[in-house]
């Protein structure tokens, strides 16, 4: 099944020329800097700001999935839970796809995993114009293949992710812990000599 068919699909926020920092405001904007699919959205990173455009803004809500327009990597973000924690209203850059999903048979953070796996980003790839910085355009990630396996196998994949997400972090740490040590080691035979 095409994304389109379980999912709108809107551009974040027309901003005209730079976003504004306005210091105070109670409205973030979310830009490719401010995520990462390992990390998800750093809000604390998030520009306050205010809206320049006409158009009404598509605030942010949690479930919602931002897709990089814009760059090799065409990475999907979840808009999760810690949105309410900020008691901010965001939107997204232009540089982004907002993905709603409008059948309850998805999980958001289902979707967002598919459209980071392999065949989704071979999807993009193929499918990307621009000489030097590569972009999607919307109707692409319109017709993005996915596919919709029932609800129990979409939650146990999702927790799979999960794991391996922290397997990874875990890894790292112990990476950084055992270079200290190295590091630690080799002061100490400098300072003994």
């Amino acid at each position: 099944m095409k994304l389109k068919q379980i999912a709108t699909i809107n551009a974040g926020y027309p901003f005209r020329g730079r976003i504004p920092e306005v210091t105070g405001s109670d409205i973030v904007a979310v830009q490719m800097k401010d995520v990462s699919p390992q990390q998800g959205i750093r809000w604390a990173n998030c520009l306050t700001t205010r809206l320049t455009g006409k158009r009404a803004p598509g605030w942010l809500q949690p479930g919602d999935i931002l897709v990089a327009a814009r760059g090799s990597h065409n990475y999907a973000v979840l808009v999760d839970e810690s949105l309410f924690q900020t008691s901010m209203q965001a939107v997204a850059a232009p540089h982004f796809f907002v993905v709603s999903i409008k059948r309850k048979a998805v999980l958001p953070p289902y979707l967002a995993w598919f459209l980071n796996q392999s065949p989704c980003q071979r999807y993009f790839e193929q499918n990307a114009e621009g000489t030097f910085t590569k972009s999607i355009r919307r109707s692409v990630l319109e017709d993005a293949p996915i596919a919709v396996p029932p609800l129990t196998k979409q939650q146990a994949i999702i927790n799979l992710a999960y794991a391996i997400r922290q397997e990874r972090q875990i890894m790292a740490q112990l990476l950084r812990n055992h270079e200290h040590l190295l590091d630690t080691i080799a002061s100490g035979l400098l300072a003994n000599r």
